[in-house]
């Protein structure tokens, strides 16, 4: 693939000027620079027309293709207007690039209306020196990752999209002809602020998890679109990148005809997996790649079926598949002449399990010093249904997490109170990390950990309760990726090594379940972070821009750290998602400027009724 011409945006570089399209060479790595604006776009990919965040006045936003090694400068103003944004770029370790992450609240402050943020990281492998482990270094990763707004419920509304990162020495390099990306999402004809509102609010609780269900996605798309259509050419063989954006359902996918060779998962290179004719279930947040062989011949074109996995949306209702919204269809396009096959009619569903997936560096498993239990449910707290972790609902401090590691000094770095109510746990460097997840709820929930991936020791079958013990026939290579799906009433037992020293968070990847409490934030090699980590000048405007603290404690206490009066401890009556400015209740903003920007001609339509 020729990388020397991709849409990077244009502006001013240090050194040049990029003019959207190219990227610039040193000596070792290329320079990607984008010049990014969020707008407000209109958008109909289902037929229904409605607001979605963009950029560039464009939408979907573009897909992103770079090589190992390069680095990454994007600069970032918001252009919404009545929203704050960031990006988050999913997958990624950032290793000693800790203040570029992205979501909020946890390594930046949101970027408030007319806003700059710019993300500098570099995709590579370097060894981190031994005296200064948190000056600028490369990450070793190469493969399928994606960037989304990691603010207050914000993604789902439009601002997501493919990060791809090509490595010329991957062990499938070679191996196939082509390549196509395909993203799986649901999507919502409301809002991500109005529908919040009706998740998380006490004056409109129309909807629970400890009811039936959050707010339902009115359809699937697959490319962001209806019957999309992909074009085959016979004898090639494909390499397929497959990316989960769902804000809530996780996704099932089957390809008529075709089989499929698994090469990695969420950005870890596994040894070849034949898959066959098998169905495919991705978490939201989940990332798989496939060598995929064309048809000899272009004598038929072949359907792609995938649903929303009814399993997430509807438990314990098991609502039927047949006429369900969330069915999706596409194609697989050899001859434009021929006639579209019909999607078949599915009764049951015959899954490959990723369990059984070997990385390819066959990394032995990691032996624990440090284990870390996380009971997991949901609680009413205040009248709103709020997400616990050991019987705390996380809430958005004063002062971004990273930053108060990084300014309140050595002494008290360590000490987790300083941090507020985030459920911090604090990780040494070098430590090998055991986290246990006990899902004591009735719904499936899909684990990510920014910073890092992780070897998945056991993931328990749906029921069978809390953590007990280790299995018999545990495997010594076990798989490695970063986003877990932990079944319902069952636990997952995941491991790492604590050697990335940052503030990272640890959450379920469906949107409603961020927003409401879900989330842990792994403090990582403290010590290390207030030695090395400083928060660069335009980051701290950022936060003087929105109107949030840069440094101190979690009340942006900078004289007495231990004092926590004034940090955020009380569930809100109101959620309003990225809304800006953030202090208004709900109830005092105009209906019509909630999802929309103020200088939008887009009104705001009636929810879609459930029945």
């Amino acid at each position: 693939m020729d990388l020397s011409r991709i849409p990077c945006g244009s502006g001013e570089f240090p050194g040049g000027k990029a003019d959207g399209w190219y990227i610039y060479s040193l000596a070792v790595a290329k320079v990607a620079y984008y010049d990014w604006s969020i707008d407000w776009v209109s958008a109909a990919p289902d037929g229904f027309t409605r607001p979605v965040i963009g950029i560039n006045g464009q939408w979907p936003p573009p897909e992103v293709h770079i090589d190992k090694g390069d680095r990454v400068i994007a600069r970032v103003y918001n252009n919404l207007g009545n929203q704050s944004t960031g990006i988050h770029w999913h997958g990624l370790y950032q290793r000693g690039s800790q203040t570029m992450d992205g979501p909020s609240g946890i390594s930046q402050c949101p970027i408030a209306p007319n806003g700059t943020f710019t993300y500098d990281f570099e995709v590579s492998l370097v060894d981190f020196p031994a005296r200064r482990l948190l000056t600028r270094a490369k990450v070793n990763q190469a493969g399928t990752y994606w960037y989304h707004s990691h603010n207050q419920g914000q993604y789902p509304d439009g601002l997501r999209a493919p990060f791809i990162v090509h490595d010329a020495a991957a062990p499938y390099a070679g191996k196939y002809d082509e390549e196509f990306t395909l993203t799986m999402t649901d999507w919502y004809h409301e809002q991500m602020p109005v529908l919040l509102h009706q998740y998380e609010s006490t004056s409109d609780q129309s909807t629970t998890d400890n009811g039936i269900t959050a707010p339902v996605p009115d359809t699937g798309l697959l490319n962001d679109q209806v019957d999309a259509k992909i074009k085959m050419q016979p004898g090639k063989t494909y390499l397929v990148h497959m990316i989960c954006h769902s804000n809530y359902a996780g996704v099932m996918i089957w390809f008529e005809g075709h089989n499929f060779t698994v090469v990695e998962v969420d950005g870890v290179y596994t040894e070849e997996a034949y898959v066959g004719a098998k169905n495919i279930r991705l978490a939201p947040g989940q990332r798989w790649t496939f060598l995929v062989e064309a048809r000899p011949d272009a004598s038929a074109n072949y359907a792609i079926f995938a649903t929303l996995d009814v399993n997430m949306l509807f438990p314990p209702l098991g609502l039927p598949y047949f006429g369900f919204a969330g069915n999706m269809s596409a194609w697989l396009v050899y001859d434009e002449t021929k006639p579209l096959p019909p999607v078949p009619t599915f009764y049951a569903f015959d899954f490959f399990d990723d369990w059984s997936l070997i990385p390819y560096d066959r990394e032995p498993i990691l032996e624990p010093n440090h284990q870390i239990v996380m009971d997991t449910g949901f609680q009413n707290i205040n009248g709103i249904t709020r997400a616990v972790i050991n019987n705390v609902t996380y809430l958005t401090q004063k002062v971004p997490s990273l930053y108060t590691a990084a300014t309140v000094g050595a002494e008290y770095s360590s000490n987790p109170e300083v941090y507020g109510q985030v459920n911090p746990f604090i990780l040494n460097y070098g430590e090998t990390v055991e986290i246990v997840v006990n899902n004591n709820h009735n719904n499936l929930h899909p684990w990510h950990i920014h910073g890092h991936d992780f070897q998945v020791i056991q993931r328990g079958d749906p029921n069978v309760g809390p953590f007990s013990g280790y299995w018999a026939n545990i495997s010594s290579t076990p798989l490695k990726r970063d986003t877990i799906m932990a079944n319902k009433n069952s636990n997952v037992v995941i491991r790492f090594k604590a050697d990335n020293p940052g503030v990272w968070a640890f959450h379920c990847h469906i949107e409603w379940h961020i927003d409401s409490g879900l989330m842990a934030t792994l403090v990582e090699a403290p010590d290390y972070i207030s030695r090395d980590v400083k928060i660069p000048e335009d980051q701290i405007q950022v936060c003087k821009d929105y109107g949030m603290g840069y440094a101190g404690n979690a009340a942006g206490n900078t004289q007495n750290v231990l004092d926590l009066t004034g940090s955020n401890s009380q569930v809100q009556a109101y959620a309003q998602g990225a809304m800006y400015p953030p202090a208004q209740d709900f109830y005092k903003r105009k209906r019509s400027t909630l999802g929309v920007s103020p200088a939008s001609p887009l009104m705001n339509h009636p929810r879609r009724s459930r029945s």
